[in-house]
Order: structure tokens, then C-alpha cells, then sequence
């Protein structure tokens, strides 16, 4: 009896050590066809979203890549005052998607459900596509136009509107990265040889 209880506390406690393990970012994030082979279940949740939204997979994961770079508990830096003392990050930003507590918070009211989780892909994704989609109906901005996808993604709807980004050269750089790799990664998913 004291071996299957050791057997079974050991069991357990394997289980509960993995399941608090992180999941590492992909070895090779700049090459979408490596990512989905890497990381077979990403593959299926794309084309979930893909399906869901009729947003493109690349546009998506270029946008998750440039926020987070595929890190699941991402968080904006530390603040520090006088360099010795910290007071808090610059938003509420976290997950995959940084997506911020305000805006998440609708996604769960209008897409996603109770146990949705900035920190699971699935989930992140998916605000990702619902993001878009409002983008376009908000804004107007095609799905396939990661340039402006990604400022509204970054400046909010009413920001983009405003035009914030303007004098933002800094932000209009990264938008161009972003339209880049979703340029890229659509090359790449064409010829992608994953099943």
C-alpha cells in the first residue's frame, strides 16, 4: 500500500510540475512553416481562427509575433523611478497578444468565454481574429492590410481614427516589420509541407 501512495505522490507531483511549466517560444519564429511544424496544435488553432474569422493566418501570427514574439506571459517592462525603484508597467498588457485588461474584457463579453486566457494560443489568437474583424468594421481596413491592421492594433480603433500614429515614427517602423513578415509568412505557408 505505501508503494502505490508513493507511486501515486509522485505521479501527481509530475503532473502538477508540468502543467506549471511555461511553453517556449518556437526555435525559429521568422519562418512560419517551422513554427507549424514545430508547434502542430498552433497550426490547428490558426486554421480555427482562420475559419472563424475569414481573417489570414499570416497577417494574425505576423501581429502575435510582433507583440509578443510568441512568449505566452509577456508583460510590457518594468518602470523605475530614479533607476532604483519600481512602480509599475507602462499598460495592462499580457500574453501572447497583449491584449490590455479593457479590451479583453470586451472580447470575453463578445467572443470568447469565461476561462478565455491571455496566456493560452488559442485564446490569444482568437482575440487577435476578433480584433481584426472589428478593425474592419470599425475602421475599415482590410484583413489582408497587416500595415494598418497592426496600427489599429497598437493605437486602438479610436486612436487610428485620430491618427496618433502620425508623428509616431517609431510605430509606423514597427507596422512595417509587421506587413513585412505577413508578407513573408504568406510566402512561406504557400509552400509550407506540414501533413
Amino acid at each position: 500500500m505505501q508503494k502505490i501512495f508513493t507511486q501515486l505522490s509522485s505521479a501527481l507531483l509530475a503532473a502538477v510540475l508540468i502543467s506549471g511549466c511555461s511553453t517556449t517560444p518556437p526555435e525559429n519564429p521568422q519562418n512560419l512553416c517551422s513554427i507549424f511544424q514545430e508547434k502542430d496544435s498552433w497550426y490547428a488553432a490558426a486554421h480555427e481562427v482562420h475559419n472563424k474569422y475569414g481573417i489570414p493566418i499570416n497577417v494574425a501570427m505576423a501581429i502575435m509575433f510582433q507583440e509578443s514574439g510568441f512568449v505566452e506571459d509577456a508583460k510590457p517592462p518594468m518602470r523605475w523611478w530614479l533607476g532604483v525603484i519600481p512602480y509599475g508597467r507602462g499598460s495592462s498588457a499580457y500574453g501572447y497578444a497583449q491584449a490590455q485588461d479593457e479590451v479583453w474584457e470586451q472580447y470575453v463579453d463578445e467572443a470568447g468565454s469565461m476561462f478565455s486566457d491571455r496566456g493560452d494560443f488559442d485564446d490569444a489568437l482568437d482575440f487577435i481574429g476578433w480584433y481584426m474583424v472589428k478593425t474592419r468594421e470599425i475602421n475599415g481596413i482590410a484583413y489582408s492590410d497587416a500595415y494598418n491592421q497592426y496600427l489599429n492594433y497598437h493605437e486602438g480603433w479610436g486612436g487610428f481614427a485620430k491618427k496618433t500614429y502620425e508623428n509616431k515614427d517609431w510605430l509606423i517602423n514597427l507596422a512595417r516589420q509587421v506587413q513585412a513578415r505577413a508578407e513573408s509568412y504568406r510566402a512561406q505557408l504557400l509552400k509550407c509541407e506540414l501533413y
